[in-house]
């Protein structure tokens, strides 16, 4: 099962207001676990940044006035996200950007039922306390000590974790149907073992003599 972490940064918080994304951030999840496909870029949104806008994320606009327009990376963003479920927190934010982005460019807007939102997930889940990032993170004891502004790669790294612990799924999900000889061993998260090492012929006798010559009595 592919699914995409997802955040956005913009110049403002309305769309109505004239305001545009300023970077776009992705990382790509199979099976709940993080695979190397990202996707991540800054862009020029021909507007202002917005004083408070600035203030969370810290782009200036001097910073992104080279910076690719949306027009230039559109193609390449829906072919990441293409039939994977995206999870975003505060999706509606997110969106009304993205789909105001596509629109401008005459493209098919990203539909809300492919979507999690994890500030329901939160919502639900722990009705009447706080459900911002920084206190999900805080709740889940997460460190988030690197998110001194709000960016959008750093931010999707925090939303992961706070993810898998939102629906309990701590450990990679293992499909038992699957034959072992189809296994590639190259595609499973090497974060969830450590290399096994095998004792030499000369270690192995040394722990057999050790076992008769020293427990010879029962401890026990």
């Amino acid at each position: 099962m592919k699914e995409v972490i997802l955040d956005t940064e913009t110049t403002g918080l309305s769309v109505q207001d004239g305001h545009k994304i300023v970077e776009i951030g992705c990382i790509e999840l199979d099976n709940f676990n993080p695979t190397s496909n990202k996707f991540h870029c800054y862009l020029n949104p021909e507007r202002k940044v917005s004083k408070k806008a600035l203030e969370v994320h810290g782009y200036t606009d001097e910073f992104l006035s080279d910076k690719k327009k949306f027009k230039d990376i559109a193609d390449e963003f829906l072919e990441f996200i293409k039939d994977k479920k995206l999870i975003i927190h505060n999706a509606d934010f997110d969106l009304s950007h993205l789909n105001n982005e596509l629109r401008i460019i005459g493209k098919k807007k990203i539909e809300k039922t492919n979507i999690i939102d994890t500030l329901d997930l939160a919502r639900d889940k722990f009705p009447g306390s706080g459900i911002s990032l920084d206190a999900l993170c805080k709740r889940f004891r997460i460190d988030n000590s690197r998110r001194t502004k709000h960016t959008a790669l750093i931010d999707c790294e925090l939303l992961y974790k706070v993810y898998i612990n939102l629906i309990d799924q701590k450990e990679p999900t293992l499909n038992f149907n699957v034959k072992t000889e189809n296994l590639n061993i190259n595609n499973l998260n090497k974060n969830y073992f450590k290399k096994i090492i095998s004792p030499t012929a000369e270690e192995l006798k040394l722990h057999k003599d050790y076992l008769k010559n020293n427990l010879k009595k029962n401890y026990f």
